[in-house]
């Protein structure tokens, strides 16, 4: 009998549910997964690396232009090797550079105003027909060797002397016992032309030149460049 009672009780702890161990922690359920947002999120880092790399490309990126190596007088023609030259610079949609092939196109066309030595030319500085400076005045003067120094260049800025009487006996010239005077009648002009006179076989070493001057001192110069007394003198350079 005791037996049998005791085969029972550990029957009935065998059939008893397991529970479990104090401290052991339930499996959590599966994660919802989101494949929208993985991809969203990948995409994201394709575009930004995709915008650095074309910064950096951009900034890589260089072209030819043209540059300026002797100052242009307004009026003036921009020339490859008279004064200008190619140099490389950052391409930029936002400025109108002159490339270098297209250089050939500036000695038809003619500086809106002085440009400086050292400038990267823009279209902005040029054009068909250029008009004067407010307030200025283009004279021209006929002149003999002797009227005007013999290095003379466009671009120069130069004062006009009167002659006092009978002719200029300037460096060079042997006619004549005139004298200049101390009081210029133009004490700040530009050269904005010059060209060479000669007859049909002999150069004469005369120069026809073109001043750009003050308005108010166009009649004075007018009068003394007619009758052939005036005197040219240079006061400064461009280059320096």
């Amino acid at each position: 009998m005791k037996i049998q009672e005791r085969t029972g009780a550990g029957n009935n702890r065998s059939a008893a549910p397991a529970q479990p161990a104090v401290g052991e922690r339930l499996p959590a359920p599966p994660r919802e997964r989101k494949p929208a947002l993985a991809a969203l999120a990948v995409l994201l880092i394709l575009v930004g690396a995709l915008g650095a790399t074309v910064l950096v490309l951009r900034a890589g990126d260089r072209i030819e232009v043209v540059r300026v190596t002797q100052p242009i007088s307004a009026g003036e023609a921009a020339v490859e090797g008279k004064n200008i030259t190619g140099v490389m610079v950052a391409e930029d949609s936002a400025i109108n550079y002159v490339k270098w092939e297209q250089r050939g196109v500036l000695s038809k066309l003619k500086a809106k105003s002085d440009i400086p030595k050292g400038a990267v030319a823009v279209g902005e500085m040029f054009a068909k027909k250029t008009g004067l400076p407010a307030g200025k005045a283009s004279v021209g003067l006929s002149l003999k060797e002797g009227q005007y120094p013999s290095d003379i260049k466009v671009g120069d800025t130069v004062s006009v002397f009167p002659v006092v009487s009978g002719t200029s006996t300037g460096k060079g010239s042997s006619s004549g016992t005139g004298s200049t005077s101390g009081t210029p009648l133009v004490a700040d002009a530009k050269v904005n032309t010059i060209a060479a006179k000669s007859d049909a076989t002999v150069s004469t070493g005369n120069l026809n030149i073109t001043l750009v001057v003050p308005q108010e001192e166009v009649a004075a110069l007018a009068s003394a460049a007619s009758e052939g007394k005036a005197v040219v003198a240079r006061v400064s350079d461009d280059d320096n």
